[in-house]
């Protein structure tokens, strides 16, 4: 059975709404590439963003500090976007579940059911396979 159900509107729109520390893995700081933009989106939106990168650790990308890890995240951080391959989603799953973050949000393309079933049972909101550069508009959540 896949687990692969998009949350309705009401619940991405809450997400949305209630975040504001996000935690970014797999950030670049090539402006070509969908995590930059997608993180420059964010930021104008007012979104605080930290960038988790192992290979840029200590780096500046659009103004923020990049962290090489989930752990070296701060606990107040409200949702974890991952922008990786979905074969990596797995290596990183003890961290994904131990970080308090209550939010996965998988981007599009990204899918990894084991991770967000496992992420459910600890109460987690999981979304997989969208975009929040895409959502916010969609919902009409966009700021000036």
């Amino acid at each position: 059975m896949s687990t692969l159900t998009t949350p309705p509107d009401s619940v991405i729109e809450s997400v949305l709404r209630n975040t504001r520390k996000i935690g970014l893995l797999g950030a670049s700081d090539k402006p070509n590439r969908p995590s930059y933009e997608v993180m420059e989106f964010l930021l104008h939106q007012g979104y605080e963003v930290i960038p988790v990168n192992p290979r840029l650790e200590g780096a500046s990308i659009l103004g923020q500090t990049v962290v090489a890890s989930i752990d070296q995240l701060p606990d107040d951080v409200d949702m974890l976007e991952l922008f990786l391959n979905p074969n990596r989603v797995g290596n990183e799953q003890d961290a994904l579940l131990e970080h308090p973050a209550p939010i996965i949000w998988m981007q599009v393309g990204v899918i990894h059911e084991q991770v967000a079933e496992a992420a459910r049972e600890l109460g987690k909101t999981v979304i997989m396979d969208r975009c929040p550069k895409r959502e916010i508009p969609r919902l009409g959540l966009l700021k000036d």
